[in-house]
């Protein structure tokens, strides 16, 4: 079998195990079993086809051979199934990691400013920022609107990282439950535009395409936040003292 199909075939099965597990941690009881099982397979699923992504975007921009005929215009061959999906692909490992990364250093966010986590996303700000460069170059708003939001992700990741004042005993929760979500909104992304588009190429520049995942991925952190905001208000409020029943004489 050619490498590239080995290769697809491989994405296709991490990719698929991390699309299915991406919702249990979702619906199960937050910091239960079945939560912290299928997080990790969830996440340790995506980083596979995350890594896979980038092999094959770079087989894709610097391989022999000329791949979907369908699509004549190379610059833009280049753009969508090259520099953007190996951005996304790495958009997809830096969530993971960093989601994964929070909850095992919860009290100690100074292990998240070594090398370790810093070169990855730095890693996924240089490729957002070439994604861009290049969407820009070529006229492709689609790359640079993806592009922004991983700019702004990591640099919110950033500031929970490197800000002096610390944060709250739960706050990691928050910074691990919009990484996996992003983690999900990324891979999906890169399913439907990149993968799925592999089969329909008329639909490469179809709205709903890449809206959808970001919709649905917001509109569940939105949900999240509001919850969890509810939850501390009513940590932080004092239950009222009930009333004390007269005694008869």
């Amino acid at each position: 079998m050619h490498l590239f199909k080995i290769l697809i075939v491989l994405h296709v099965i991490t990719g698929l195990a991390g699309l299915i597990a991406f919702w249990v941690p979702i619906i199960a009881r937050k910091g239960a079993v079945n939560h912290r099982r299928w997080g990790r397979i969830c996440a340790y699923g995506f980083i596979g086809a995350g890594a896979l992504a980038v092999i094959m975007a770079l087989i894709s921009l610097y391989g022999p051979e000329t791949r979907i005929p369908s699509i004549t215009d190379r610059m833009l061959f280049d753009g969508l199934f090259g520099w953007m999906m190996l951005y996304l692909g790495l958009l997809t490992i830096g969530f993971a990691d960093y989601g994964l990364a929070v909850v095992k250093h919860s009290n100690d966010r100074e292990a998240l400013r070594g090398a370790r986590y810093q070169v990855v996303i730095g890693g996924v700000l240089a490729s957002a920022a070439y994604c861009f460069w290049y969407g820009f170059h070529i006229g492709e708003a689609l790359m640079m609107a993806v592009a922004v939001l991983g700019i702004v992700a990591m640099g919110i990741q950033q500031l929970y990282i490197w800000r002096s004042h610390p944060p709250t005993r739960q706050s990691y929760v928050g910074e691990h439950f919009r990484a996996l979500i992003g983690m999900g909104i990324s891979a999906y992304t890169a399913f439907m535009s990149v993968g799925l588009i592999r089969y329909i190429p008329e639909h490469v520049f179809n709205p709903l395409v890449w809206a959808l995942p970001s919709t649905v991925g917001v509109a569940l952190i939105i949900g999240f936040s509001l919850r969890a905001r509810r939850r501390a208000k009513s940590i932080a409020s004092p239950d009222k003292p009930a009333k004390i029943q007269p005694t008869s004489a």
